[in-house]
């Protein structure tokens, strides 16, 4: 049994959608990020970063992995899906859950934060970091062109990248004049286990709820001492 500890956020959605895929058990705790519960010392033990996701192996002796990426191959690995087992294609679908882990998740999460949560619009901000955005999802279009998947077959990589692009609205970053990410997009929406996975630990509506996503986000916002 896997124990999920997770919120209704890109990197939460990573865990939730791989289990569904690999249909094993899980129990999901959801920790509410609003409330704090990400910062209390039961959970730090699991998650020394106070983040989520993360998860604990009951069937390992309650071994604790955080951070997603790191939750991907474990799962992938124990299980013997979504992971190729031969070098050069473990390799390939690693390098592209890493270019995720580092260039899309934190280009993309700043245009979040200035693009929809900054209490203040700096106009080189988010210009900086929708722009740059929108050139990683470039490279995604590129090495899609002729294939139906990142690297081939479905992966985790696959799942890792999906669930940041498919909020590029929320940063205000288009991918109109990306055909094949926009196929992959919707390809990838399709499957019932990421159907199941996004709504865990619960729906999230970025329509009709924006106001309160903002408002939750913005409470999570340091904001650093003026000077003087």
């Amino acid at each position: 049994m896997i124990d999920l500890y997770t919120a209704a956020t890109p990197n939460g959605w990573k865990a939730s959608i791989l289990l569904e895929e690999l249909a094993v058990p899980y129990q999901v705790h959801a920790v509410s990020l609003s409330r704090g519960d990400q910062k209390q010392p039961d959970y730090l033990k699991i998650n020394p970063n106070g983040r989520i996701p993360a998860i604990v192996d009951r069937d390992a002796g309650d071994f604790a992995v955080f951070e997603s990426g790191a939750i991907l191959i474990y799962l992938a690995e124990k299980y013997g899906r979504l992971l190729p087992a031969d070098v050069k294609g473990r390799s390939q679908v690693i390098q592209w859950l890493m270019f995720q882990m580092g260039g899309i998740g934190p280009m993309q999460g700043q245009a979040n934060v200035f693009f929809r949560y900054a209490p203040e619009k700096i106009p080189y901000a988010i210009d900086r970091y929708q722009a740059e955005t929108k050139r990683l999802y470039r490279v995604l279009d590129t090495q899609l062109q002729g294939r139906e998947f990142l690297c081939g077959d479905y992966s985790i990589a696959d799942i890792a990248n999906w669930t940041w692009v498919s909020l590029h609205d929320w940063a205000g970053v288009s991918i109109d004049d990306l055909s094949a990410l926009q196929a992959w997009v919707e390809r990838i929406r399709a499957r019932p286990a990421v159907q199941r996975g996004i709504v865990i630990p619960e729906p999230v509506d970025f329509g009709s709820s924006a106001a309160q996503v903002k408002t939750v986000a913005q409470s999570m916002l340091v904001t650093a001492p003026k000077p003087g």
